[in-house]
């Protein structure tokens, strides 16, 4: 199976590993050219779900409005490492990061996003 190249658009990110055994289901903008991953969510006071910026393997926090959570993905879609940033920041490169998923401060924990946990990208159906 070769590499899946991710569009700009829309779909479900999907956290896996809960209790209850039923994954939380999530509002996802998805970052995949260039021109989407480098605006991000700068410019917002506030996001719907999270956002996913790929490939990327760090973020900045320059001309944010909001703390934001990042979760760092491996190729696998597994969470490699959660941290918070405060606006202003630059994040280290993680070297197996493929993926980062972006969130309001605070949301991740309360989805379940830890290290170790495997989200999953439904996306959209084009067209209509």
């Amino acid at each position: 199976m070769g590499r899946r190249r991710w569009q700009d658009g829309v779909g479900t990110l999907v956290v896996e590993g809960q209790a209850d055994g039923v994954g939380v289901r999530l509002p996802l903008e998805i970052a995949g050219s260039y021109r989407a991953r480098a605006k991000g969510l700068l410019g917002r006071d506030s996001v719907d779900g999270a956002m996913l910026l790929t490939p990327a393997n760090s973020v900045h926090t320059f001309r944010m409005r909001m703390p934001i959570d990042v979760a760092y993905l491996d190729r696998r879609l597994v969470v490699i490492a959660v941290r918070t940033m405060r606006p202003g920041r630059l994040g280290l490169p993680r070297i197996r990061a493929r993926h980062v998923l972006e969130a309001e401060a605070g949301a991740m924990a309360g989805w379940g996003v830890r290290v170790g946990v495997r989200v999953e990208m439904v996306v959209a159906a084009e067209g209509g």
